[in-house]
């Protein structure tokens, strides 16, 4: 794994802590419809009696675990990024690299917050991406 690609961690999860929370949303407003019962002529003793919002309910519940684990994966993965990034030499490497990829900060918000033109924080970016030392012990976060 490339040290951009190890950076590049936090963000990923993050997209998809962000995604989820969306789906649960989603869930969330389908919960709170109650449709109306079918009144059938006919009695089947194998028909689910369960209300429909209440699968939407356990659905709810499993991705709440889920992101929890996600979030919990989140807060390790960038506290271990920040110790890597924290045994860099320079200052204004460590500085990109933490805008960059524990504020995920755009390039031109970078170079704004260190007063600099985006070309330079490219290059200390590019320079401190060669002094990163990978962590050989990596836990990459498992794709869902």
């Amino acid at each position: 794994m490339t040290a951009k690609e190890y950076l590049n961690q936090a963000y990923r999860l993050e997209q998809r802590i962000k995604l989820a929370k969306m789906e649960i949303e989603e869930l969330q407003e389908l919960s709170c419809c109650v449709s109306s019962p079918g009144f059938e002529e006919r009695y089947n003793a194998t028909r689910n009696t369960d209300a429909p919002f209440v699968k939407a309910l356990y659905k709810i519940m499993e991705m709440q675990e889920k992101l929890s684990n996600e979030m919990n994966r989140l807060l390790q993965l960038k506290d271990e990024i920040n110790r890597v990034i924290m045994e860099l030499n320079d200052q204004d490497e460590k500085l990109v690299l933490r805008y960059r990829y524990l504020y995920n900060y755009t390039w031109s918000r970078i170079a704004d917050e260190m007063h600099a033109d985006e070309r330079t924080v490219r290059r200390w970016h590019n320079r401190a991406l060669s002094h990163i030392c990978v962590p050989n012990n990596i836990n990459a976060p498992e794709m869902s």
